[in-house]
């Protein structure tokens, strides 16, 4: 894989069920905003999106060097929580059925068509892209109308 790419991802969601999600990627001095709404759905939804989005996004395989501010979409993958769930039949350790199944099917997908490098970094702490992908994924839900 000679294409390295930085992805920068995070969703957004208010107590009516509006969310955002948005995802920066860079290649080099490249740097590509993507991002969408949708009426009815979860935080965790959005975050996952993002990332989902943010890596079909990519036309060729690539080392991916994606940063979160999400501990759920992070550790699924660094602590092992997605081989479990799917070893016991996509049911959590509390033997309930996985939350957003239908997302983390599709992130698979799409992160074995990469070599994906999870990095958590904390929201809401100056770091510039974090900061950027935050404001375009609330934009994107203040969009929305409910009617």
């Amino acid at each position: 894989m000679r294409c390295r790419v930085e992805v920068f991802t995070d969703g957004s969601a208010d107590n009516q069920g509006r969310g955002g999600w948005a995802a920066l990627l860079r290649f080099g001095d490249y740097e590509k905003l993507i991002s969408g709404a949708e009426p009815d759905t979860t935080n965790n939804r959005m975050e996952l999106t993002a990332a989902v989005e943010a890596l079909r996004a990519l036309k060729r395989p690539c080392e991916v060097h994606l940063f979160t501010d999400s501990q759920y979409l992070k550790r699924a993958f660094t602590d092992g929580w997605l081989e479990k769930w799917q070893r016991n039949g996509w049911k959590s350790a509390a033997k309930t059925p996985v939350k957003n199944r239908d997302l983390w099917e599709a992130l698979l997908k799409e992160v074995r068509r990469h070599r994906v490098v999870w990095h958590w970094q904390k929201g809401h702490a100056g770091h510039r892209e974090n900061e950027l992908v935050d404001r375009e994924a609330n934009r994107r839900r203040r969009g929305l109308r409910r009617v």
